[in-house]
Formats: structure tokens, C-alpha cells, sequence
């Protein structure tokens, strides 16, 4: 076995089961003990699993940093994802634009031919589309959450109840095969599900970083979703689990094919 495919099986047992112990891999992968730790190191490194004494426990963040951080953070992986969610948006379409740093990316990327309605919840989404005289822009209410300016409460879920959307596009806090997807914030999760109920296609824009991750409040299960919109980078072990749920429409980075997909 090649230590990439080790990896990728590392990653899918410690996934499936939540936990695994370095002994447990070694016996069962063939190698030893202290090849294993090596590879738990660099899947950490990553960002793909937890560390703890004697072995290794599945990724699930309580907390997903400021906006400004998380602005820049893989910055080229979300432009290119909003350059392909663009291309799937009609010229006179009613779409809702979410909250986070990859849907605002999108709204910067909505063609010069675009001239349907957009609806958010996101004042960052308003601002970069506010001086498109050829969008109707509507912004839902609720209460602001500072950094990120997004919408949520009663008022905004009943803001979107009122509308039929042709396309959403959601932002992510994690995308994982059992927990489906996930987000930090219980006020704006609720707000995500009644997004997705009242649109006819939803996709996910979530970078390879968000894949295999649980954030701590559950938006929906994956069978709910179109598709999720991602990159090319590689996510050892998550990929095939994903894919047997949702379509995986991956964007190509810089210097690789335009449009590809995996699942």
C-alpha cells in the first residue's frame, strides 16, 4: 500500500468510527506503530483529524474564526468554486445568496449578463451588489451577528419562507457523509434550512478544508442538497464518502481544466 492510500484509509476508518488508536491501524494497515503516528501527524497538520494520546479522533470544530481571517484563508480555491457557481446561475433567475466568505465571493463573480433578483442574508453580499442597477436586490432582516454581518431570527426565516428561489447557494461550516451539512450558528442554520425548502436547486460552496468537517449544528442531510460546489485539492479518505450522498462539482484551481466533477 502506498503511504497516500494508507493515508486515505487512516482517515475513512478514524471518519466512520470517530476515533481510532495508532495500535489498532498499525495491526491492521501492516506497519508499524510509529509509521502511523507520522501520518496521524501530517493528517493533523492538515487540519483533517484531532490528535490525542495513542491514536487519533474525527474533526469537529466548535468555532470557525473571524471573517477577516477566513476572508483571505484559501482565497484562490474560493474564487475559482464562485466562478463555477456563476456559471450556473441563468441570466434572469431568482437565486438567494448565503452568508460566508465563499458566497460573497460569488456575488463579486455574477457575470455583467446577470440581471434577475437576488436575495440574502448577508450585508457584506448587499454591499458588493448594492450599485447593480441591473439586480433586484432584496436583504432580508433579523438580527446582524458583528464580523460577518449575517442576518438571522425569525424575521429572516420568515423572509425567506415568502420567496420560491430557481437557485441557492450556501455557504458551510462542514460537509460530512453522516452528519450531512453543518454550521456554527443554531439562529442561521435555521434560517439555511428554510432557504433550502424553498428553493428549487440548492448547492453548497464549500472549499476542500470544509470537507470531512462537523460543525456543531446539523442544516440538513446531504440528500437534501443538489450539490456541493468545491475544489480540486485533494481530501484523503472523504471524497468516496461524500460522493455516495451528494454530487461533488469540483472547480478547477488555477493552471488545471475549467470544470470537472467527481462522484
Amino acid at each position: 500500500m502506498l503511504p497516500a492510500q494508507r493515508r486515505e484509509a487512516i482517515l475513512a476508518r478514524v471518519r466512520t468510527q470517530g476515533a481510532a488508536s495508532a495500535e489498532e491501524l498499525s495491526r491492521s494497515l501492516g506497519v508499524s506503530v510509529e509509521t502511523i503516528r507520522r501520518d496521524l501527524r501530517g493528517l493533523r497538520d492538515q487540519g483533517l483529524l484531532n490528535r490525542v494520546h495513542g491514536g487519533a479522533m474525527a474533526s469537529r470544530r466548535t468555532s470557525e474564526g473571524s471573517f477577516a481571517a477566513r476572508s483571505t484563508l484559501n482565497l484562490a480555491r474560493k474564487q475559482a468554486i464562485a466562478a463555477f457557481a456563476a456559471f450556473l446561475v441563468g441570466a434572469e433567475e431568482t437565486i438567494v445568496i448565503d452568508t460566508g466568505t465563499t458566497p460573497l465571493e460569488l456575488a463579486r463573480a455574477l457575470p455583467a449578463s446577470f440581471h434577475g433578483r437576488v436575495l440574502t442574508n448577508s450585508v457584506p453580499v448587499a454591499a458588493v451588489l448594492c450599485d447593480r442597477n441591473d439586480i433586484e436586490l432584496l436583504l432580508c432582516g433579523g438580527q446582524i451577528r458583528p464580523g460577518d454581518g449575517a442576518c438571522s431570527g425569525t424575521h429572516a426565516a420568515a423572509f425567506f419562507a415568502d420567496f420560491y428561489a430557481d437557485k441557492a447557494f450556501l455557504g458551510a461550516g462542514g460537509v460530512h457523509p453522516e452528519a450531512g451539512l453543518t454550521d456554527y450558528y443554531p439562529a442561521e442554520a435555521a434560517v439555511r434550512r428554510t432557504i433550502t425548502a424553498h428553493s428549487a436547486a440548492t448547492y453548497v460552496l464549500a472549499d476542500s478544508s470544509k470537507l470531512g468537517v462537523i460543525a456543531v449544528y446539523r442544516v440538513c442531510t446531504l440528500d437534501q442538497l443538489t450539490a456541493v460546489i468545491t475544489d480540486d485539492q485533494e481530501t484523503p479518505g472523504t471524497s468516496a464518502g461524500l460522493a455516495a450522498s451528494v454530487a461533488l462539482l469540483r472547480a478547477a484551481t488555477p493552471g488545471r481544466p475549467s470544470l470537472t466533477a467527481a462522484g
